[in-house]
């Protein structure tokens, strides 16, 4: 017997912790920066349209251009 797989109408969301979203999208663009600032008008945007998963995407880019490229001296 083989399973049968699911079709895109057929996906159920995945049902995260109470307060997973914002851990998961905690960061800090950094001030005057173009790449920190067009990353968190695309994450604001996706969260707004519940895409989650593209919305961490840009906070972790945030994450790790802060503390890459605003990190050094």
């Amino acid at each position: 017997m083989t399973a049968t797989p699911r079709t895109p109408a057929q996906k159920r969301p995945a049902q995260l912790p109470s307060g997973f979203d914002a851990w998961l999208l905690d960061c800090a663009p950094a001030a005057d920066c173009d790449v920190c600032a067009a990353n968190w008008r695309q994450l604001r945007a996706h969260r707004q349209r519940g895409d989650i998963t593209q919305a961490a995407r840009h906070a972790t880019e945030i994450r790790d251009h802060s503390s890459g490229a605003h990190g050094q001296p």
